[in-house]
């Protein structure tokens, strides 16, 4: 089996680069030119000329222009990058006969409510990255691939940027932290989404049937208020010397972004587990090992 990884080098894509390597031949990209090879989403010409030349049995793209408030500005950059370059992608895999896997987000939601949002629930898109996301998986979904797409949330990696890390460096310098408390969700670790993908792939293969929309987030949920607490928690009773005593609770509207937010990015993984025979752990296991990694704990 032959799998082509797109966007090698982000969060999702490093630890896919680990979890699909048992898989099958990997052909991993990243925006700069290999041998040829080009995993840039937005040359749509090279990157069909990618796809044709590697002839993959199965498309991870794990590559994505997220920069969210970016992209109320940066419209055609994010659409391109986002709907029409999965677009390519779709119809390649179609006339391949491969799977395309493929990331989206809760944003394609409208973020109201607190009810977690199932597959089937109506969208409605409440910036330009949730729209170019959107348009993404209309694609796919309008080619007639085999296709898994898998909305995720919050996601975070210990490699790179990330919430937790930012919140620590704010920390050792402010003896308190504004964090927003009216936005809900779960974090969700790069590790597991590229584990669950790897354990999917090994069963749609066999089961076509498979093929569709998942939600795939970590257990439980937390604002950023409550996710900002634990990290500040875990860090001071491991020993990290921090000067921050405050972590006062903020709304979004206290915090302005070119981009609105959802508040509820609650996700319901029920179809995901019971589809694919999951289990999927709370949020804090996979935070509090991450931060093991990043304080070296």
């Amino acid at each position: 089996m032959k799998i082509l990884l797109l966007g090698k080098n982000g969060q999702v894509g490093w630890e896919l680069q680990r979890s699909l390597a048992p898989l099958g031949e990997l052909v991993a990209l990243d925006r700069h030119p290999l041998e040829g090879l080009s995993g840039d989403l937005s040359e749509l010409d090279a990157l069909r000329a990618t796809i044709r030349k590697v002839g993959p049995d199965i498309i991870v793209n794990a590559a994505a222009y997220t920069a969210v408030d970016k992209a109320e500005s940066e419209t055609e950059l994010a659409d391109r990058v986002n709907g029409e370059a999965s677009r390519v992608m779709a119809q390649e895999a179609a006339s391949l006969d491969a799977w395309l896997i493929h990331y989206s987000t809760d944003y394609v939601f409208s973020g109201e409510g607190s009810t977690p949002w199932q597959e089937s629930d109506a969208v409605a898109p409440v910036n330009h990255y949730g729209a170019s996301k959107l348009a993404g998986e209309q694609a796919i979904a309008a080619s007639g691939c085999k296709h898994l797409i898998f909305r995720t949330s919050w996601v975070y990696g210990a490699r790179g940027n990330n919430f937790a890390k930012t919140m620590l460096r704010l920390a050792k310098d402010r003896e308190s932290l504004g964090v927003i408390a009216d936005q809900v969700g779960a974090p969700t670790g790069a590790d597991l989404i590229a584990d669950v993908t790897a354990l999917a792939i090994q069963q749609v293969v066999h089961r076509p049937a498979l093929s569709g929309i998942y939600h795939l987030a970590a257990a439980g949920e937390v604002s950023w208020h409550g996710y900002a607490s634990l990290v500040i928690s875990f860090a001071k009773a491991h020993g990290e010397e921090l000067a921050v005593t405050a972590i006062n609770p903020i709304d979004t509207t206290a915090y302005p972004t070119p981009a609105r937010r959802p508040l509820n990015s609650r996700l319901n993984t029920q179809k995901l587990c019971d589809n694919f025979s999951l289990h999927l752990p709370d949020w804090q296991s996979g935070v509090t090992r991450m931060l093991r990694e990043v304080l070296n704990k």
